[in-house]
């Protein structure tokens, strides 16, 4: 989660001077004074964290301007914006919305990728199909991220590099909980691997995931030695300083320890003692 809200303001930072530094190469551009304001208008409430006057910017933009070379990356606003308010439903709408507007707007297929697999079940009739859906919005991502070009060619290419890297480890992360989801354990390893080790900012949601996948593929030495680099990550303090781990993660860590450790020495826990891995909400994030 921290890794999203970092990289989420990276939007509202580059804010108009970013719209205008796309005259130096190629990218959207407003087509009159009246579009630049009300393209203005979306990235000032973005700024503010006005998730209203996001939406409401954004619909006047694309009511006005229906040519609008913004319009999938206003969508995805207004999306983030929903999931700002806690409207699943909707957030979902202007997600595909945004990616329906451009295929390549990675951002939008990384949104839907965590929305659609999280929001799978065991037991939903179409759960192999969400999963399908899912793991191909997070394959479309990590081909889109590959060959994005920076937002603004004011940002650092260590800096995009990083930006990039965080990106892949998200969709790599989704991929896991997919595999997980289908009990392919070996699989869901090799994803959280790669979320773990190509993150230039690790989550540690995503180490706690690779030591349940561990811990469920029976190899519980390597569930242990995960969840203990968890728990001695320093903890969050109030308001938290990354990095840190939160303490709810840290307890997940703890009982995925003390399972594996059970399991290790002969022991036959129930397996609900195994708990599931911690959903992570997607915040905002830049767009190309």
């Amino acid at each position: 989660m921290k890794q999203a809200l970092r990289i989420g303001m990276v939007v509202a930072a580059m804010g108009i001077t970013g719209i205008m530094a796309q005259q130096a190469k190629k990218g959207p551009m407003p087509k009159s004074q009246a579009e630049l304001q009300a393209v203005q208008a979306v990235f000032t409430a973005l700024q503010q964290n006005n998730a209203d006057g996001v939406i409401t910017a954004a619909e006047n933009l694309l009511g006005k301007f229906k040519d609008t070379e913004f319009k999938d990356t206003v969508l995805f606003m207004e999306a983030q914006a929903y999931q700002q308010k806690g409207d699943r439903d909707k957030m979902q709408v202007y997600s595909e919305r945004a990616l329906a507007a451009n295929p390549n707007n990675y951002q939008a297929a990384l949104l839907l990728a965590d929305l659609t697999i999280q929001g799978t079940r065991e037991h939903d009739l179409d759960r192999d199909e969400k999963l399908a859906k899912g793991e191909k919005y997070a394959n479309q991502a990590i081909s889109s991220i590959s060959t994005a070009d920076k937002p603004n060619p004011q940002l650092g290419d260590d800096a995009w590099n990083d930006y990039k890297k965080d990106w892949t480890a998200q969709a790599h992360d989704a991929l896991g909980m997919a595999a997980l989801e289908r009990k392919d354990y070996d699989k869901s390893i090799s994803e959280f691997k790669m979320a773990v080790e190509g993150a230039a900012h690790p989550e540690p949601a995503y180490e706690v995931r690779l030591a349940s996948a561990y811990q469920n593929a029976g190899k519980n030495d390597e569930a242990i030695a995960a969840a203990q680099k968890v728990m001695d990550e320093p903890a969050c303090a109030t308001p938290p300083k990354p990095p840190c781990t939160p303490s709810q993660i840290k307890s997940v860590a703890q009982s995925i320890r003390a399972t594996a450790i059970l399991a290790k020495n002969g022991g036959k826990p129930p397996a609900q003692n195994t708990p599931p891995p911690p959903q992570v909400q997607i915040q905002q994030q830049p767009k190309q």
